[in-house]
């Protein structure tokens, strides 16, 4: 058995794709997986699986793809590679609401730092399958953007915290 954790990409925010976590869990126990927790409202759910992580990618993709009424991206990390994920945070120093990690399915481009737009004090950093951003002044304010995690899905470090604490 595995433990994973899985992020759905663009759901309850801004008014796109609206998941109640309780219709997620329920997706979760359709799909044949075990012991499933979510956590807050943007589509954060970890749960173990005798699966191996492109099979669960598979059959969550398309359980949401028929709840929601289109295709949806859902990233998964086993629980040390989630860890691993937050172990290599290179911005430990930093308040860690004010980290995001934008989780991709595969390895960052060379140039995903380089090709940012509209930088203004961001640190940007490349990671595995992640991309690490230290927004000085809040996402919110940032008018950065970096296409290669155009495709990916964000969540703050609290929340990685948050999500390997609950995996372990």
């Amino acid at each position: 058995m595995n433990r994973y954790i899985a992020l759905v990409r663009a759901v309850n925010v801004g008014g796109t794709g609206k998941l109640p976590m309780a219709a997620l869990k329920s997706i979760c126990v359709d799909a044949g997986f075990d012991s499933i927790a979510t956590y807050i409202a943007s589509g954060n759910v970890v749960f173990d699986s005798k699966d191996d992580a492109r099979r669960v990618r598979s059959k969550l993709e398309a359980r949401l793809r028929a709840y929601i009424g289109r295709s949806v991206d859902v990233f998964v990390r086993t629980s040390a590679e989630m860890r691993a994920v937050l172990d290599r945070n290179p911005f430990t120093d930093r308040q860690r609401g004010y980290v995001y990690i934008f989780f991709l399915g595969h390895a960052p481009p060379r140039d995903a730092i380089s090709g940012a737009q509209r930088r203004m004090d961001e640190e940007i950093c490349l990671g595995l399958r992640e991309i690490y951003v230290h927004y000085p002044s809040g996402m919110g304010k940032s008018k950065l953007k970096i296409p290669a995690a155009s495709s990916g899905t964000a969540r703050n470090m609290n929340t990685v915290a948050k999500l390997v604490a609950m995996s372990s």
